[in-house]
């Protein structure tokens, strides 16, 4: 690859970007306004929670107990932890939705006709879900509480990652992951479709340039328009709606530019399958915007859904990087948490990459 050619796409296309006041103005704009529209507008209901148990009194009452809470349709049993240190490792990894700790002497506390405490920790970065399901954990120990003569249970819930369950410390990281798939790829799609239109794009194939040089040429200039939507949704965010970032930025800015790479790179996809700007612009919104809202998580969480469009999701980028943006703002995690969703990313990218320069080099032919 011949780097002063790729210098000449890049400038070509930045050119051809400022001299667009309009496509920059909804480069620009439309997040903020997307932005402010879903981080007032969307709430959340609970239709199914994953719960972990730490039992450290392994008696009848506790066994009792875990089977009272997870047999009905509000919980099913998660996992069994052995320890209260592997309690933030399995909410950080989102391998459970909330988890109960049974102390040990539950039973003869019982017997002796006491008030043993039980608790209750919620990941609180599903906000609304959380509420819901601290008050359905709290009806059913109560209720458990209820059926034995010798004594009641007490219990005590506390919210992790999301205390003041603010729906917006939800909402506004997610809308972070759905901004980036809606507007780069659309953005993308429709520049190079116009150069098809016009005709100007068969001087570039009539050039030396080859399609990897051709692809990199375009994708620089709309990623880093993608790259500054990202740190403008996030400064409001943290600025505006009072998100907390207890994470590392360096290391949301350093996946975000895999994903921002990512969704331009399927933008690009998405020209060399069309003709005219009017049909890139519906295949895009097919396949980005629409799934970005449904099978993100953004709307509804992943877990609620169906299993088999739980699996069906995971082929939208979306998917992974709401994880990833979530995880870094509310839980603070790091690459050792989110390893495997920056590497499905990644490939994802080259994949994206490789089949959009495969494409042009065939239409070229």
């Amino acid at each position: 690859m011949n780097p002063h050619r790729i210098s000449a796409v890049i400038g070509k296309e930045s050119r051809e970007i400022l001299r667009d006041p309009i496509t920059l103005g909804v480069a620009i704009l439309m997040p903020l306004v997307m932005l402010f529209l879903f981080g007032y507008a969307i709430s959340l209901d609970l239709r199914k929670a994953a719960l972990g148990v730490l039992d450290e009194d392994r008696t009848p009452a506790s066994r009792a107990l875990i089977e009272h809470l997870t047999s009905n349709e509000s919980f099913y049993l998660g996992r069994f932890l052995n320890s209260a240190r592997e309690i933030e490792t399995v909410l950080q990894r989102n391998q459970v939705d909330l988890v109960l700790v049974i102390p040990s002497g539950l039973q003869e506390s019982l017997l002796r006709q006491e008030h043993p405490d039980v608790q209750i920790l919620v990941d609180g970065t599903y906000s609304t879900t959380a509420l819901l399901a601290a008050g359905y954990a709290e009806n059913l120990v109560s209720s458990y509480a209820a059926a034995p003569p010798e004594g009641r249970l007490r219990l005590e819930t506390r919210i992790w990652y999301n205390p003041s369950l603010a729906s917006a410390n939800y909402v506004v990281p997610g809308l972070y992951a759905v901004i980036l798939l809606a507007f780069p790829p659309l953005l993308t799609a429709l520049g190079v479709v116009r150069e098809k239109e016009t005709g100007t794009i068969q001087s570039i194939f009539a050039s030396p340039l080859t399609s990897s040089e051709f692809i990199i040429g375009k994708l620089v200039p709309y990623s880093l328009i993608a790259l500054l939507q990202m740190l403008m949704v996030v400064a409001v965010g943290y600025l505006w709606f009072g998100v907390p970032f207890r994470g590392s930025f360096a290391f949301l800015v350093a996946a975000g530019l895999i994903y921002v790479f990512c969704t331009v790179g399927i933008g690009l996809l998405v020209s060399t399958l069309t003709r005219t700007q009017l049909s890139a612009m519906l295949l895009a919104l097919i396949v980005t915007l629409m799934p970005s809202f449904l099978f993100s998580g953004l709307l509804f969480p992943i877990f609620t859904m169906p299993a088999l469009l739980q699996l069906y999701s995971g082929i939208f980028p979306g998917r992974y990087f709401v994880e990833i943006s979530r995880g870094i703002v509310l839980k603070g995690i790091g690459i050792d948490i989110a390893l495997t969703q920056v590497t499905v990313l990644a490939v994802y990218t080259l994949a994206v990459f490789f089949l959009a320069s495969w494409r042009l080099r065939k239409k070229v032919a």
